[in-house]
């Protein structure tokens, strides 16, 4: 009977995998995973970082990253929770991500995520964007900055589309 029991705990839990779930807003959305890397494109990812951020220890940025997991997703599907998405975020002018209602200071804040301004926003968020709604009091440490700030840049990096055949390249491929 114990087994039986154990057996459909997991099986309950399996099933939760890759499900839809409702998020802090109330909007139901597809769990989605991040972009799968290679070791070695993870490493060539990182090795093209600026320095100190190419030193990064990956895995201690995920753990970093855990800090955030309640409010932010960086997966493909870009859903949002109690805050925005972080999907493709390198490059993105703050506040303007469709689809997150951002507050006013976020809006207003004019800045474009990079290194160095995930780095300064994510030290202290209030101290840096006075206004804004993330309760997060920041990552004191700078080495734990950099390894989170290193895996978002690998984790929200979208995989370079495949370059489709051209009928040249088929027909030479043949001979």
């Amino acid at each position: 009977m114990k087994q039986v029991v154990v057996l459909g705990f997991a099986i309950l839990a399996l099933s939760a995998c890759g499900r839809k779930a409702d998020n802090d807003n109330g909007a139901v959305v597809e769990l989605a995973q991040t972009v799968d890397y290679t070791p070695a494109e993870k490493a060539a990812l990182l090795a093209a970082m600026p320095a100190p951020f190419n030193a990064a220890d990956l895995a201690d940025g995920e753990k970093q990253f855990a800090k955030c997991r309640s409010c932010h997703t960086i997966t493909a599907d870009k859903s949002n929770l109690t805050g925005p998405h972080l999907y493709g975020v390198f490059g993105r002018k703050s506040g303007t991500e469709p689809g997150y209602l951002f507050t006013e200071a976020m809006t207003g804040h004019d800045t474009v995520w990079d290194f160095a301004t995930l780095d300064t926003f994510i030290s202290a968020p209030q101290a840096t964007v006075k206004g804004t709604k993330m309760s997060f009091q920041g990552i004191a440490d700078a080495e734990h900055r950099r390894n989170l700030i290193a895996y978002l840049k690998v984790q929200t990096t979208p995989r370079p589309e495949p370059v489709p055949a051209t009928s040249e390249s088929a027909s030479a491929s043949v001979e």
